[in-house]
């Protein structure tokens, strides 16, 4: 079964750090983006960051200047780094990563359980 392994999350204050992990398991086929969402209380989840296997990156625009999103092919693994925190930074986050069959043309999309991010002021 495939599994998304989340770490890193916490509590911190605002203008700190917080480094998140996500490592990806027992996916069958090749993995191309993999990337953040999160969601706060009474919101719909967002994008926050995705980088494909090739390195491409996008970012919503509240997160350009303060995160950065990066991966380890090998290791089927995504991080992001987030820095300058703010109090509308809270969420929970959520890694993503979408895998394809390309043979059969079909798109496969999974999810981590989520982790807290809490950031006061």
């Amino acid at each position: 079964q495939v599994q998304l392994v989340e770490s890193g999350g916490g509590l911190v204050q605002a203008g700190g750090s917080l480094r998140l992990s996500c490592a990806a398991s027992r996916i069958r086929f090749s993995i191309d983006a993999m990337g953040w969402y999160r969601q706060a209380p009474g919101k719909q989840r967002e994008l926050v960051a995705a980088i494909t296997s090739g390195g491409s990156t996008n970012y919503t625009d509240s997160v350009k200047g303060r995160f950065t999103v990066s991966r380890d092919n090998a290791k089927n693994t995504v991080y992001l780094q987030m820095n300058s925190l703010k109090p509308e930074d809270t969420a929970v986050y959520y890694c993503n990563a979408r895998a394809v069959n390309t043979s059969a043309g079909v798109l496969y999309e999974y999810w981590g359980q989520g982790t807290q991010v809490t950031v006061s002021s």
